[in-house]
Order: structure tokens, then sequence, then C-alpha cells
């Protein structure tokens, strides 16, 4: 004969049918059932008060919750969202200060209004992994340049040339570029040094058209930044970590413009470029010399 199954409901049914004949023992009941006698006239007031409905498990949330973000607050933020799909918390976050909305919340508050919608998937959320970290200390000191992968447009093919302050952080060249040749980056690298001064050094890897291989690191670009002053750092081969700034640049780009819309040619690509390199709320800071 199998053994039977007893849940914890029925369990409680049995002690308050029992701890309710008159007369009965309650807390010898509690010591029967090993339970404290806290928690058995907990159970025998709840059946007294709702019968059988009452001996199941309640919901431990809370009726209220005082430090919830108010309402309004999470749908400016979901506001942000629907207008930028692709954005975080820490970004969102960015956008409402600029706009002047008071006692905003932390970013990981901010990506816990998109998960509590559906905006990101839980597992999707950003993991905080102590890297370590480095960037220079004051602008110009170093700047990270590199091609972004070339892709088709309407007419023709763009090869985004994107120069990024290693301080800040800050777009200081995002240029649409018909092909990756050592002339192209110069032309491009003139209109950058023009407004915003020359770098004290230029961080790249080791293609075309600012090298080769490790036994020639330099071409005629290097050598003409090396003429003007601009020392020439080449990351590690097959380490794309070493320029991980301009790296994560690129995945924003990608998710940002040239996922979200469909660009003609090389002149349309760029003011697509330039409208999202301006957005205020972009970058932390820019570098001297900025207009």
């Amino acid at each position: 004969m199998p053994w039977q199954e007893v849940s914890t409901v029925l369990l409680r049914q049995e002690f308050v049918m029992l701890a309710s004949v008159e007369g009965a023992n309650v807390r010898a009941l509690c010591r029967r059932y090993t339970i404290s006698p806290k928690t058995g006239y907990k159970w025998l007031g709840r059946y007294r008060r709702q019968g059988r409905t009452g001996l199941t498990d309640r919901s431990r949330r809370p009726h209220r919750s005082p430090t919830r973000t108010a309402p309004a607050l999470e749908q400016a933020v979901l506001a942000v969202r629907a207008a930028h799909p692709v954005w975080g918390g820490r970004k969102i976050r960015a956008v409402l200060v600029a706009r002047g909305h008071p006692t905003l919340p932390s970013p990981s508050t901010m990506t816990a209004i998109l998960q509590r919608h559906g905006q990101i998937a839980p597992e999707a959320a950003p993991q905080h992994t102590a890297w370590q970290r480095f960037e220079h200390d004051a602008p110009n000191r170093l700047w990270q340049m590199d091609f972004k992968g070339h892709f088709a447009l309407l007419a023709g093919r763009c090869h985004p040339l994107t120069v990024l302050d290693d301080h800040s952080r800050f777009a200081v060249g995002l240029q649409a570029c018909g092909d990756e040749t050592g002339r192209t980056v110069q032309a491009r690298l003139i209109a950058c040094f023009r407004r915003y001064g020359l770098p004290e050094a230029l961080l790249v890897d080791n293609g075309p058209p600012w090298g080769s291989d490790a036994a020639h690191p330099h071409t005629p670009l290097t050598a003409w930044l090396i003429r003007l002053g601009v020392r020439i750092r080449h990351g590690r081969p097959y380490h794309p970590q070493t320029q991980g700034k301009d790296e994560r640049f690129h995945r924003t780009l990608k998710a940002e413009v040239l996922g979200t819309r469909v660009l003609r040619d090389l002149a349309h690509c760029q003011r697509e470029f330039d409208r999202w390199r301006e957005r205020p709320w972009r970058w932390r800071s820019r570098p001297v010399g900025t207009a």
C-alpha cells in the first residue's frame, strides 16, 4: 500500500481542527507538529476568521512601495526608450538630466524600469564585472583611430573612419569614406586637426593604411604624422581590446545608426553621422579646442 502524501495545507488543517476542540492543549499540539506557539496561534486565528482558505500561503509582496519610482517618471523613461529602442538606463538618465528632471534615480533603477515593462530581458541586463579601466588624464593626450567594417549603401559602399579621444570618449572624427587609403585618412585627419588641434599620440592597429606587419610598422601616413610631432602607437596584433573604447563606439554606431535606417550614398551617410554624433548627451566631455 503506497504512502499517503500529505501537503502542508492539510497538516495545517489537521492542526487547527485538533486545536479547535474544547479544552485542547494548543502548545502541546505545537510541539507535536514541530511549530512555534506563535505560528500555531497564527494559523488558528486565520482559520477562525477565514475558514480553510486562510490556511494557504499569502504573497509576501508588500501592499505598497513608498520608494518605487513615480509613474510619471516611469512614463518619461519609457518615452525616451520608445524614441531610441537600443538605449539603456545610463543614456536614458543622461537625457532626462539634460531635460531638467529633478531627483532622478540611479541608472540601475532606470534599467529595472525597462525590465519591469518588458523593454529589456533580465538576462540582457549589464553585468557588473570588475574590469580594469584606463584612460588618459586629459583630452588630446591620445586618440584612438580605426575603420569600422565597410557596408553597402544604395549607391556604393561606406568605410566609416572613427577617431575617438581616449580621455573624454568624444568622437573627434566620424567620417563616411569611400575607401581606406592613406590619402583619404590624411585628408580627414587634417580637418580634425584644424578643429581640435594635434593629439600627442594616435593609437592604431597593425593593418593598412597605418601599418602592414610587425617588421614594417610604418607607412607614408604614419611617417607624415610623426613629422607633425604625433607619436604613433600600434595595438597588440590580434588583440582588439587595446582599442576597446573605439570598438565599443563601433558597436553603438551599428546599433543606433547603421542598423536602424537605409543609407543612400556617402553624402546621406555623412549627414546621418553628423546628426547622431552631435547629440549633446552622448559624451561626457569634449577635447580642448572644441567649437
